[in-house]
This record gives structure tokens, sequence and C-alpha cells, in this order.
């Protein structure tokens, strides 16, 4: 192809090729001064603004940081103070016990107790696993061992418990100890 023919084929003079000749230069500038001037003070404003999203960030990222930490420390408080209440009935009742010998008012007693303590926990979400009669399920229970069934529809099924399981607002927290028919 000749030099005739490639200025045909485009409109435009540009040295695009060292092999061919050219008027036009690809290294000329492009932009005026001004518009540099105007694309740096953009490019400053940018920097400002992720400079300032960064420390925005950072700000949050130890903000919540530190209300996490207060809140692990304190989450027990409510709880507590609730369980509180269940101390001091107990603490009256071993005074009692020691004082009277009435062995059918302690055991009342003793029940009331345990009852106040078992609501107190209920209403914070608390829940005890019924595993006895179900089948064996190793996301619930833990086998301690596995003893013969004394009925075969009682095989792979929980035939004692040895550790209650409990479920935190259907969570679980503890698994329960069983033993398993085998």
């Amino acid at each position: 192809m000749e030099e005739k023919d490639l200025k045909e084929t485009t409109d435009f003079d540009i040295n695009a090729d060292s092999d061919v000749p050219g008027t036009s230069h690809l290294n000329e500038p492009v932009k005026e001064s001004g518009e540099l001037e105007k694309l740096e003070m953009e490019l400053s404003d940018m920097k400002d603004k992720y400079l300032r999203q960064v420390a925005e960030f950072d700000n949050f990222r130890k903000r919540t940081a530190k209300e996490r930490l207060e809140l692990i420390q304190t989450a027990g408080k409510e709880v507590i103070g609730q369980l509180l209440e269940v101390l001091d009935d107990a603490d009256r009742a071993q005074k009692q016990l020691e004082s009277n010998a009435d062995i059918a008012s302690f055991k009342d007693g003793s029940i009331l107790i345990f009852n106040k303590l078992r609501n107190i926990l209920h209403s914070r979400g608390l829940k005890q696993m019924e595993s006895i009669g179900t089948d064996f399920d190793a996301d619930k229970h833990e086998a301690i061992t596995e003893i013969p069934a004394p009925q075969e529809g009682l095989k792979g099924k929980v035939l004692d418990e040895v550790e209650k399981g409990y479920l935190l607002n259907e969570k679980i927290i503890r698994f329960a100890k069983v033993v398993v028919g085998k």
C-alpha cells in the first residue's frame, strides 16, 4: 500500500506509525494549563473527602468497639440483679433451717425458691431441652454411653439424661448429656 492510498483511507493526518510520515504529532499537549489546574483542584478536593471519610470510619470503628466492650461487661447486670432476689430467698431459707427443725416448711420454701429461679431464667429466654424418649440427635445431644435398649422401639432413642441441655433464645448453649439405647 502506498502513501497516497493510505492518505485516502484516513480522514486525518496523524503520525501513528513510524513508517508513515505525518504532519500532526501525538506528543502535542492536549489540554490547556487552566484545565490542568482545575483537575488538580478536583484531585485535592477528592483527596480531602477521602481522608475525611477514612477518619470518620476510624472514629466509628473505635466507638462501636468501645460500646461493644461496655455491653459485654454489663450484659448480665439485669439478670444478675434478678438472681440476687433468689439468693436473698436462699439466705433466708438457710437461716430458717438453722433455727427451725421443721423439714416440711423448709421443703416448701426450697421449692418456691427453685421455681422463682426457673421463672426468672425462663423469662430471659432460657428453655430446657426435652431429650428423654426422643431420637438421638448429635446436634443436640452428647452421648455419654450406650446401653442395650429394653424394648426394640427404644433403639437409637435417648433413655436417660445425665445432664440437661438448654436453649437460650432458640440457640443451644449447653448440649444434653444422654444415655442412648442400642
